[in-house]
């Protein structure tokens, strides 16, 4: 049996793109092969099993500036496909979605079975084939259709379309790179900070809604919630950091100073606002915190400086009030490694777009074969905004693919 689309990867994009292609020609012949033992695994373990399906909308452009990687290729595809296209598109399958505070999208079941219940059942009824514990090892061109060699045997198809995702290894992409195809070499992205000092770890679960987090020495710098864990660091502000900063950091070896700011506010500030309690808070002693910051931490900081316990503001020395500042304004850090979620692996790296026909998904080196999802050199910024290029890419390779005459 000769398919008209082999889907490479059952994950969001492939199963995205599988179930439109057959939703506008519902004659293709479509199998889904998947490596795992389990379809959409990414998708069920997705913001902490809730699946955070995109981002609240924006508009192409402002999308297309949360990805440190692809973003010029996606504001031009956010054109055909973007957040409110998937916020529709769900809805018209059933899935309604809810904003939360922070922009992310979310079914209102707040289950991620619900997406994977919605692909699954929409692809049986379309009947597209899946296939599990099936790994693609190589694909070939004769004519016009490709053979794909997998576990279990050999498929032949007029079309492919890789959707495997991230891998964590470059020789994992051996198979690709044989069609001819430039690999941009992954590493992780998406990960938070550790700190075998432990120099915060009677503050593990201390969280503080708005610090800066910044690399010293280097322009990259986040804003946003950053939680003191029991390993380091972690939070948007950090998750954040590590995508823009993904390359310096691995660079680097993932060994760096993280200078937090905990209020957000520049030093003449902070400075202007210890000084100014001091002179009003004759006999205060330093218990309660300043600049709305957890108790916890507010007490750190003061030891930190070498204000004890106990001590009046009066008491409070010149360079004591200055260590003070320093540790609220540029709190130092020693990075040594980093926390990547194994399940949720994100990577920075993979096919280069430079060789995929944006206006299709189509590779430039080989023609019927097909790109979608985070296989490509794209990744974004946690926040549901990988999902959304899965969602993106796919579409469009799934109308590029349907627009080709498959008789010929």
């Amino acid at each position: 049996m000769v398919y008209d689309l082999i889907v490479v990867g059952g994950g969001a994009a492939g199963f995205f793109a599988a179930i439109n292609a057959a939703e506008r020609n519902p004659d293709l012949r479509i199998l889904i092969l998947e490596k795992s033992n389990q379809f959409l695994a990414k998708v069920k373990v997705s913001g902490g099993g809730r699946c955070n399906v995109t981002h609240q909308s924006l508009s192409p452009a402002s999308l297309s500036h949360h990805y440190p990687r692809g973003q010029k290729s996606l504001k031009q595809l956010f054109h055909r496909f973007q957040a409110t296209d998937t916020v529709a598109w769900f809805e018209a399958h059933g899935v309604t979605l809810k904003a939360e505070p922070d922009g992310r999208l979310f079914p209102t079941t707040d289950r991620s079975d619900t997406i994977i219940n919605l692909f699954l059942k929409r692809a049986q009824q379309l009947d597209i084939e899946m296939r599990l514990g099936e790994e693609v090892t190589q694909i070939n061109r004769a004519g016009n259709a490709f053979t794909i060699q997998a576990h279990t045997g050999k498929f032949q198809t007029r079309y492919v379309l890789v959707a495997t995702g991230g891998y964590h290894k470059p020789e994992s992409y051996q198979w690709l790179s044989q069609l001819g195809h430039t690999i941009v070499s992954p590493i992780p992205s998406l990960f938070t900070f550790n700190d075998p000092s432990r120099q915060f770890n009677t503050l593990m679960g201390v969280s503080v809604p708005n610090a800066t987090v910044k690399i010293a020495g280097t322009k990259f710098s986040e804003t946003g919630a950053v939680l003191i864990t029991h390993w380091g660091l972690s939070g948007p502000a950090v998750i954040k950091l590590s995508a823009w900063a993904a390359v310096l950091l691995h660079e680097k070896n993932y060994t760096f100073t993280a200078l937090i700011n905990w209020t957000n506010q520049t030093e003449v500030e902070v400075r202007k606002a210890l000084i100014q309690n001091k002179a009003e808070s004759k006999k205060q002693v330093l218990n309660g915190s300043l600049f709305e910051l957890p108790k916890r931490l507010w007490e750190f900081l003061c030891q930190q400086a070498g204000i004890q316990p106990g001590m009046i503001w009066p008491e409070v020395s010149d360079k004591q009030l200055n260590r003070l500042v320093e540790l609220i304004f540029a709190c130092p850090v020693s990075i040594r490694g980093k926390t990547t979620f194994k399940e949720e692996f994100v990577t920075c790296g993979g096919v280069s777009l430079s060789e995929i026909d944006l206006k299709t998904m189509e590779s430039k080196k080989l023609p019927g074969l097909f790109f979608a999802g985070e296989v490509l050199d794209v990744d974004g910024e946690t926040g549901g905004f990988n999902f959304q290029a899965a969602w993106t890419t796919a579409w469009v390779a799934a109308e590029s693919i349907t627009d080709h005459k498959i008789d010929t």
